[in-house]
C-alpha cells in the first residue's frame, strides 16, 4: 500500500529531469517501502519515459543464464516490431522485452548482453524516448561469476550507460546493508553512483495514516510506540485492531526472543548496550563481526552515506533493551 511518499516522489523525478550521470542507489531498513515507491515512481512516469524493472527478489541466481533468464522477456514479435510498440506506448516492462531468437544468441554467449542492451538504450533516445533500467535486490547475483565477479562487469556497464554515455537512468534497489556498505566502499564507484534513504515514515505521517486506516488517536499513537513508521507494521496493526495490545506485544516478544538466542555471542551484548541510551551509533568505515551478525539478523541497520548503524526500526529498538534487561536481570 502506498501512502504520502510525495517529497520522495518530487526528489526522484527532479533526479530524472537531468541527463543520467549516475548510478542511484535507493537503500534503506527492510521493509520500509522502496519498491512500492518506485513501482509508484514508474507510475507517475511520463511517455517520453520507458522503464524497464528486474525483480530479483527471493530468486535463486547461480548462473550466467539464469541472470539472463530473469533480465529479458520473450515476445513473439522481430526486435524492430518490439522497439516501435515501445515507442509508441512508453509503457512500463518487468523485464527487457527480445525476440526469443535473441534470447538463444544470448544465452549462448553468441551475443554480448551488454552491447545488445547499449544499441537497445540507443534505438529507443534515437526515437525520443529516457530509458530508466530498475534493478531490485541485485545483491542475490553476487556469487555470480563469469570470467570474475559478474556484478563489477554489471556496475561497469552501469557506469557506461549513465556517466559515460548518459543514455539511461540506472537505479539499484536494495535492503541489505552489508551489500551497500561493500559498494559504498568501492573504488570504481567513487563519483559515479548516488545513494537515495527510502527510510520508514515519520511520526506525523505514520499517525496520519493509520488514523486514515480508521485507527482512533489513542491507537494510532500506541501501533507508533510499537512499530514507529514501519509500512508493513502498520498495515497488519489495523489488521489486528481488535486484539492490538496483544498483537504488539507478540511481535516485540518475537524479536526480544530472536536476539536472546544471539546476544551470548562474542561481542554482541557490548554493541546492543551501546542503544540502550542511543538510537544510533556512528560508523567509522569499518564494520565489526558482532554488527556484521547482528545485520544479518536484521536486528541492525548500516547507513554508510549518512555515517550511522542504528536499528532496522522501532520494534528492533525495543526488542534490544527489553534482551539486555533480561540478561542482566539474569545475571543479578
Amino acid at each position: 500500500m502506498f501512502f504520502d511518499r510525495e517529497r520522495e516522489l518530487k526528489e526522484l523525478m527532479n533526479l530524472i529531469t537531468y541527463e543520467p550521470n549516475m548510478i542511484i542507489f535507493v537503500y534503506g531498513p527492510i521493509n520500509s517501502g522502496k519498491t512500492t515507491l518506485m513501482d509508484e515512481f514508474i507510475g507517475r512516469l511520463s511517455d517520453k519515459y520507458v522503464a524497464f524493472s528486474i525483480n530479483l527478489r527471493g530468486r535463486f541466481i547461480p548462473t550466467y543464464e539464469e541472470f539472463i533468464n530473469v533480465m529479458f522477456s520473450i515476445k513473439k514479435e522481430s526486435m524492430a516490431e518490439i522497439i516501435s510498440e515501445i515507442i509508441k506506448s512508453g509503457l512500463a516492462y518487468r523485464g527487457i522485452p527480445v525476440p526469443e531468437s535473441i534470447l538463444r544468441k544470448l544465452l549462448k554467449y553468441e551475443e554480448d548482453p551488454f552491447v545488445f542492451l547499449e544499441g537497445y538504450f540507443n534505438s529507443l533516445k534515437e526515437k525520443g524516448k529516457i530509458p530508466i533500467l530498475i534493478l531490485d535486490e541485485l545483491q542475490v547475483i553476487g556469487d555470480l561469476k563469469v570470467d570474475g565477479p559478474f556484478i563489477y562487469s554489471l556496475f561497469n556497464f552501469f557506469i557506461r550507460l549513465t556517466k559515460e554515455l548518459h543514455l539511461a537512468h540506472v537505479f539499484v534497489i536494495t535492503s541489505d546493508s552489508l551489500f551497500l556498505e561493500k559498494i559504498y566502499g568501492e573504488a570504481m564507484l567513487y563519483g559515479r553512483a548516488d545513494y537515495f534513504l527510502v527510510d520508514d515514515l515519520d511520526k506525523t505521517t505514520t499517525l496520519k495514516f493509520l488514523k486514515e486506516l480508521g485507527l482512533e488517536d489513542e491507537e494510532a499513537e500506541f501501533v507508533w510506540s510499537y512499530f514507529g513508521g514501519k509500512p508493513v507494521y502498520l498495515i497488519e496493526a489495523v489488521k489486528h485492531r481488535e486484539r492490538l495490545k496483544e498483537w504488539c506485544e507478540k511481535q516485540l516478544r518475537i524479536r526480544t526472543q530472536m536476539i536472546n538466542s544471539i546476544i551470548d555471542m562474542p561481542g554482541i551484548a557490548d554493541v546492543l548496550r551501546e542503544f540502550l541510551s542511543k538510537e544510533s551509533i556512528p560508523f567509522d568505515g569499518k564494520i565489526s563481526e558482532p554488527v556484521r551478525e547482528l545485520v544479518r539478523k536484521n536486528v541492525l541497520f548500516v547507513d554508510p552515506p549518512n555515517g550511522v548503524i542504528r536499528p532496522q526500526g522501532r520494534l528492533e529498538l525495543l526488542a534490544i533493551r527489553n534482551a539486555l534487561k533480561r540478561n542482566t536481570d539474569l545475571e543479578s
